[in-house]
């Protein structure tokens, strides 16, 4: 996110003040203007898609003993977000928070639904940037409800195994689903992390090599790339906990074990990342240090040649002054004579300097 949409993001913050609570007000960047619903509904016999659908079709499809995923795109439609907490009894604080694109990463438990917030990721290579998207599930007791900002998720996966009835999925309940959407969000983590310690290795192999002025912009835009994934991945944890911990009776026996292998997946990546931000955080000072060694070795050659020619400006200021009486200017092999002896003191030196080792 450019610095120019955090303040636009901070300005519209701030016109929720003097509301009431719960009143929703989109927070974040306009990425579509219409809002679409589409339902995957399955058990582990049969599967139903409803492409485009109407909040209607929702609150019929939840109401079955089926696995009802309703997937709604795009949150700037606050009346249609409105309606959808009115039939799936949403706490107006939630409706509040789910068209907030900046509220953190959190999870919180209701009598008939739990509200998980997080963060989708994935590397955008044209761009060279993390791509950050809010998303919100509400687990309800036959139906997920996910909430995304726009076209496009890391969800594909999802659909696939749900599509084609391979492994658990179809013959579990929603808890299992809200389950693998989380993991799917948190294995892409793994793939942003992995692309952004390319770049680090790569730059950290080139600042003890040929460290260049470019080099110190890359480093402070990876910093800024792993601190976005440390903002999202920190409370994720525990999200995942207190979800794993919870008495929910929404949360089954079956998927807390699962629940327990995404929260290990969320230590991994939170491992990965501290390791890259101190390896970043010392790269600023490799550069510095290159750059002082390279600069050294500059004015060390520098020097050793100002060394040499020190003597050898001496002899010649000396054979330059105008005095009348000098007994050398009349030696016919005075000229080279000179010559000799500056020659000589130039190798000696040279010679001096390797056996002190300091060339």
């Amino acid at each position: 996110m450019s610095k120019r949409q955090k303040r636009k993001n901070i300005r519209r913050q701030s016109t929720k003040s003097g509301l009431a609570p719960g009143t929703p007000v989109f927070i974040g960047e306009r990425k579509r203007e219409t809002t679409r619903i589409d339902i995957i509904d399955y058990d582990d016999a049969a599967l139903n898609e409803f492409p485009d659908t109407t909040v209607e079709q929702c609150t019929l499809l939840a109401q079955s003993e089926t696995v009802t995923w309703i997937n709604v795109i795009g949150l700037q439609d606050l009346g249609m977000i409105e309606l959808i907490g009115k039939r799936f009894n949403l706490h107006p604080l939630t409706i509040e928070d789910l068209v907030n694109t900046n509220q953190r990463p959190k999870a919180e438990i209701f009598p008939d639904y739990l509200f998980i917030v997080l963060k989708m990721m994935s590397y955008n290579e044209t761009a060279n940037s993390v791509d950050v998207e809010h998303v919100s599930l509400i687990l309800g007791k036959n139906y997920v409800i996910s909430f995304l900002e726009n076209e496009g998720d890391v969800f594909d996966t999802v659909r696939a195994r749900i599509r084609s009835a391979k492994g658990r999925i179809r013959a579990m309940p929603p808890d299992y689903l809200a389950y693998a959407l989380m993991d799917a969000v948190v294995d892409h983590y793994f793939l942003a992390v992995e692309r952004i310690g390319d770049f680090i290795e790569d730059i950290d192999d080139r600042l003890l090599a040929d460290p260049q002025p470019d080099d110190v912009q890359e480093i402070h835009r990876l910093k800024r790339e792993i601190l976005i994934l440390r903002k999202a991945v920190w409370p994720l944890r525990e999200e995942v906990g207190a979800i794993e911990k919870s008495e929910s009776p929404l949360i089954h026996h079956e998927t807390r074990i699962f629940l327990r292998d995404l929260y290990d997946h969320t230590i991994q990546v939170i491992d990965m990342v501290e390791t890259f931000r101190d390896l970043l955080g010392g790269m600023h000072d490799t550069y510095l240090s290159s750059v002082s060694n390279h600069m050294n070795e500059i004015m060390k050659v520098l020097t050793i040649i100002a060394t040499i020619f020190i003597p050898l400006t001496f002899i010649v200021g000396v054979y330059g002054m105008n005095f009348e009486h000098m007994p050398e200017l009349k030696w016919p092999w005075g000229y080279y004579l000179i010559w000799l002896v500056m020659a000589g003191v130039g190798v000696g030196m040279v010679l001096f300097f390797k056996r002190k080792k300091w060339i």
